[in-house]
């Protein structure tokens, strides 16, 4: 399910399902958040196998489940995205290819979203009768506005990486997304533990301005 690779400035985590077009189950929501949360490296870089970057939530699985199987089973995807944008480690998400429902939740969890002119995005959900419930209506709001977070729930439809870049789904369009990864682990690890921590804050001016001077100091105080 999943291929982990340790290099000496980060980790990369391939989901490694292409021939499911790395769809989630159980066990690869637990292998995932484990693999980014036991990461020493400073950054982990996670990227899909094959033609897609991840086609969310194994269908064989989710056919499965009722009611109650089925609110354990978002749990046990929450819990992994929220491993995931918990991290210590800064986390840049590589996309190629599609990403649909719970990989668009999965994309969302991570600090940095890059992707290639291949990619595509769609929160496919509402097409089943479902909807992304691993954390991905509140991160899917966060990251793109609350407009564009209704129309692409609420319709379903696939937006191209230029769209995508164009509301704030995804940073950068790069041929090579690994080469971001790069760029942030050549930087000083503990600043970077220092910014991920402060930009993933949610407090008022004066909480974040407290923030800001104590992790500076700190910082500091290292040199």
């Amino acid at each position: 399910m999943l291929s982990v690779t340790d290099g000496d400035d980060y980790r990369v985590v391939a989901l490694d399902r292409p021939a499911k077009r790395n769809a989630l189950t159980r066990q690869g929501l637990d292998d995932l958040a484990a693999a980014v949360s036991d990461a020493p490296q400073p950054v982990v870089y996670v990227h899909g196998a094959g033609e897609a970057f991840c086609a969310g939530a194994d269908l064989d699985t989710v056919r499965g489940l009722d009611g109650d199987s089925g609110a354990a089973f978002a749990r046990r995807g929450q819990r992994t995205m929220n491993a995931i944008a918990d991290a210590d480690s800064v986390v840049v998400a590589g996309i190629d290819g599609p990403a649909r429902g719970g990989g668009v939740e999965l994309a969302l969890a991570c600090d940095v979203r890059v992707c290639t002119p291949a990619a595509s995005f769609a929160e496919t959900g509402v097409k089943l009768g479902l909807f992304g419930a691993w954390g991905g209506t509140r991160r899917l709001r966060q990251a793109v506005g609350a407009t564009h977070a209704a129309d692409l729930s609420l319709s379903g439809r696939t937006v191209d990486a230029a769209e995508a870049k164009e509301m704030g789904l995804v940073s950068r369009v790069v041929d090579d997304p690994r080469q971001v990864a790069d760029e942030v682990a050549v930087n000083d690890p503990d600043a970077l533990r220092e910014l991920q921590s402060l930009l993933g804050a949610d407090g008022d001016r004066e909480e974040t301005d407290d923030l800001e001077a104590g992790a500076f100091g700190r910082l500091l105080e290292q040199s």
